[in-house]
């Protein structure tokens, strides 16, 4: 999910687009075919449990119609490459690629992670079906949308990254949120840190929302809390008014799920704000399991088990949309 867009600016500096990269997910039929060998087996599976086989198809067919229109607006003088979003963590962007995805809002987001600047054109190639609120460009409206780009007038919106540091190295950057706990439904033990406060806390993890993410899951957070403190009689105030963080915001909001006291656990340190000057620390306490994962998808993790030590800030680049 997307917080406000801010004031977008033209991309001047940015070197001259020599390739573009159209990255793309597998479609639903797709992944369908996959599993059972061939399009009619997958219609005869789906038609059997009473599903539609028809719109899968349909979607898949919008999709393919999204690429290709992309793949007919690059001029015949630049490289071309569609690549597929599992092989994103292996694929070597260039400081000239301008890389266009054609999928839902969470492509956009698993892309920027791997880019240093280079702008992303999101295409949203079935707006029937997909939100997109990262996506404001549909395959009607990409001509004009690629002729400013690759002239250079196109306006670019700076997304700010959050960044996960361990102690021996290792880095996780997220475009909506970072989560620290545990893999499993169990409860995560740690040591937090912030704004020259510590505490033991015994939680169900610790969630660090960018401005992009701020309507995701730290509102769901403020709402749920919201909700508790009207259903026992109390006004919950501004947590029914807050407002989504800019894309662009300098700052990062954090807030413990679900923080037990107890004799050896603390619950003053759940919520507060990351700037540059006031990173948020964590050690972990969890013989096992311990994990801290981007953006909601939990391969996508680094191990925090006993003893490991977490630093979350701002990272040091930013994701560039073109908003317009």
């Amino acid at each position: 999910m997307a917080g406000r867009r801010p004031e977008a600016g033209r991309p001047g500096g940015r070197a001259a687009v020599e390739r573009v990269v159209v990255v793309r997910r597998r479609s639903e039929l797709e992944e369908l075919v996959l599993r059972f060998g061939t399009p009619g087996q997958a219609r005869f599976y789906l038609e059997h449990a009473g599903q539609d086989f028809e719109g899968v198809r349909r979607r898949h067919e919008r999709i393919q119609r999204a690429i290709d229109t992309v793949l007919q607006l690059v001029p015949q003088e630049l490289r071309v490459q569609v690549v597929e979003r599992e092989l994103l963590p292996e694929f070597h962007f260039l400081e000239t690629d301008l890389v266009v995805t054609v999928g839902p809002d969470g492509l956009v987001v698993n892309t920027a992670k791997y880019l240093e600047g280079q702008a992303i054109v999101p295409v949203n190639p079935d707006p029937e079906h997909i939100d997109g609120v990262l996506l404001p460009f549909t395959p009607e409206r990409l001509a004009g949308t690629m002729e400013r780009v690759l002239e250079g007038r196109a306006r670019i919106a700076a997304v700010t990254l959050a960044e996960a540091r361990l102690d021996d190295g290792q880095t996780l950057l997220a475009f909506n949120d970072l989560f620290v706990g545990a893999r499993s439904h169990v409860t995560a033990r740690y040591e937090i840190r912030h704004g020259g406060h510590a505490e033991m806390q015994a939680s169900s993890g610790v969630i660090v929302s960018t401005g992009a993410g701020s309507t995701g899951w730290l509102r769901s957070v403020y709402a749920g809390a919201a909700g508790l403190l009207a259903a026992l009689g109390a006004d919950p105030g501004p947590l029914a008014e807050i407002e989504p963080m800019p894309w662009d915001t300098d700052r990062l909001v954090f807030a413990v799920r679900e923080p037990f006291p107890s004799k050896t656990t603390a619950t003053g340190l759940v919520h507060g704000v990351v700037t540059a000057d006031r990173p948020l620390e964590l050690v972990s306490h969890m013989a096992e399991n311990g994990v801290v994962f981007s953006d909601g998808i939990e391969r996508d993790y680094l191990p925090f088990n006993a003893g490991s030590r977490l630093t979350i800030g701002l990272a040091g680049r930013k994701a560039h949309l073109v908003v317009a």
